[in-house]
C-alpha cells in the first residue's frame, strides 16, 4: 500500500469546487484527493513531454546528433530485413 502524506494546502473556492466536481459529478477519480493526484501527475507528464519535445527539436538541428543518427541508420541499411522491421 502506498503511503500517504497530509498536507494542506490554500486553494481558491473556485478550484476546492472543480475538484468537488471532478470527483463527484463527473467521476474523473474515485475520491478528491485522487482528482488533485491525477491534475497532478498529468501536469508534470505534460511538462516533461514539453522538455523532450525542446530536447528533440533542439536535436534535429545539432550537426553532430544528425551524422551519429545517420551513422546508425548507415549501420543497419544493409542488415538483413527479414531481422530487422521496417
Amino acid at each position: 500500500m502506498a503511503t500517504k502524506e497530509k498536507r494542506t494546502y490554500n486553494l481558491t473556492p473556485a478550484t476546492v469546487r472543480a475538484v468537488r466536481e471532478l470527483a463527484d459529478e463527473y467521476h474523473a477519480a474515485p475520491t478528491q484527493d485522487a482528482v488533485v493526484e491525477l491534475a497532478v501527475s498529468e501536469l508534470a507528464r505534460r511538462l516533461r513531454d514539453a522538455g523532450e519535445a525542446r530536447a528533440w527539436e533542439a536535436a534535429a538541428t545539432d550537426p553532430a546528433f544528425n551524422a551519429e543518427a545517420r551513422e546508425i541508420e548507415d549501420a543497419f541499411a544493409g542488415a538483413d530485413r527479414e531481422t530487422w522491421p521496417a
